[in-house]
């Protein structure tokens, strides 16, 4: 399967978000609060459904989580104006909340169900009283498999089977063999039980990036079901960042992949937000979706002793990133744009010229004047202290000019 090609597959619908076939792929994020504190819930999925995350997960681990999710919901429509998907996170007592709580399980869009744990030793049982919940609900269900927390009967009666057979396969094989034996088989007990075939979406998490490319090579090969990305303990600030854009952009260039999800380590009081920037980003630098305006700028050479540039490509990438929440609502394909900020005049003329909208500084000991080019011409060239300025102003045209709303194209003869 080529690049860009995806991978056949059914369509889910999780709360109108459109999972799987050829629709776009998804970017999901979870919150990591005490989903029981409604109002720290509901900023927390305000703020990553206004970052871009279609789809928020929470955790429904007790009976006062389960009861503020109708709440939570309420609130994040009438307060917030968000009607973000919710998705419930159960494991070992789903079955117990979402029985005893009907209003969380109506109000939720989707369940996720581990079948390593749902319960101890009733575990199908328990798996069946939640998938009848979701028929009873027209809900869909994530069943999400877990390297950490494979189903131990499963996994120890293939590997006795593995031990016993005449050319034994090496353990991490019969491992990843035993984590697509739980989630189809999870997947066919569902279907018994009257889930319709469109409402099953799968996940075979694991942490590390080669495995999860086998897990996920394996599982796109034996069944057309949605299938959501993530590298699960991906890490913290670089390494994760790291490994699950190495790790999900195999899969996603293979067309394997219709959600995804980074899954990173907060900093104290880090912004979670973090996580659905780079899900975006990896799909964008993949040409997969376009989510924001591009800026092109080089690292940096001793051409460019003076960090002057560094701060203007921050500063037009902030503001690119502020201005997005507007413009794409009111300037239409904005997304698409391409910006260049260039260091000095070795690629600064060339990558501004292949850019919508380029600038190329000078030099630390070059002639002090910026050209700025549009549409690769020579617009203007800017000197002295105001060039940032100069350059937004320049920017904020040309946004408004090639992209313009339809009351606008009306009022140009466009």
């Amino acid at each position: 399967m080529g690049f860009g090609t995806r991978r056949p597959t059914v369509t889910a619908n999780v709360g109108g978000v459109l999972v799987g076939s050829a629709h776009p792929v998804v970017v999901q994020s979870m919150t990591n609060t005490d989903t029981a504190d409604a109002a720290s819930t509901v900023a927390q999925v305000a703020a990553l459904a206004r970052a871009g995350s279609q789809i928020v997960r929470v955790t429904v681990n007790n009976d006062e989580a389960a009861a503020a999710v109708p709440e939570i919901v309420r609130r994040l429509a009438d307060d917030e104006g968000i009607t973000v998907p919710i998705v419930g996170d159960f494991h070992y007592n789903g079955h117990l909340l979402l029985t005893r709580h009907p209003d969380c399980a109506r109000a939720l869009a989707k369940y996720r169900i581990n079948p390593g744990n749902v319960g101890s030793k009733r575990r199908d049982e328990n798996f069946r009283t939640i998938v009848q919940v979701a028929v009873d609900n027209g809900k869909p269900v994530r069943i999400g498999v877990n390297w950490g927390s494979l189903d131990q009967d499963l996994l120890t009666a293939m590997m006795d089977e593995n031990a016993r057979a005449g050319s034994p396969r090496d353990a991490r094989d019969v491992y990843i063999e035993a984590m697509l034996e739980s989630a189809l088989r999870s997947a066919g007990l569902a279907e018994e039980v009257g889930l319709p075939h469109d409402r099953i979406i799968i996940s075979a998490k694991v942490s590390q990036v080669q495995d999860l490319v086998d897990v996920y090579r394996r599982l796109g090969g034996r069944c057309d079901y949605p299938l959501h990305l993530g590298l699960t303990e991906a890490g913290l600030g670089t390494k994760g960042i790291v490994a699950s854009t190495a790790g999900l952009s195999i899969l996603l260039a293979e067309g394997i992949g219709d959600t995804i999800r980074v899954s990173l380590t907060p900093k104290p009081n880090g912004d979670r937000t973090e996580e659905v920037q780079v899900a975006q980003q990896i799909l964008q630098s993949l040409g997969l979706r376009s989510f924001t305006p591009q800026v092109t700028s080089c690292p940096g050479c001793g051409r460019t002793t003076s960090t002057f540039f560094q701060h203007m490509a921050e500063d037009i990438q902030t503001y690119l990133r502020e201005q997005m929440p507007i413009w794409r609502e009111t300037h239409p394909g904005v997304v698409e744009m391409k910006v260049a900020v260039m260091g000095c005049v070795v690629n600064g003329p060339g990558e501004s010229k292949h850019a919508n909208i380029g600038i190329s500084l000078p030099g630390t000991f070059e002639e002090p004047k910026a050209p700025v080019y549009v549409d690769g011409a020579l617009m203007t060239t800017l000197k002295g202290e105001t060039i940032v300025p100069e350059f937004l102003k320049i920017l904020e045209d040309y946004v408004a000019r090639t992209y313009p709303t339809a009351g606008s194209r009306e009022a140009v003869g466009v």
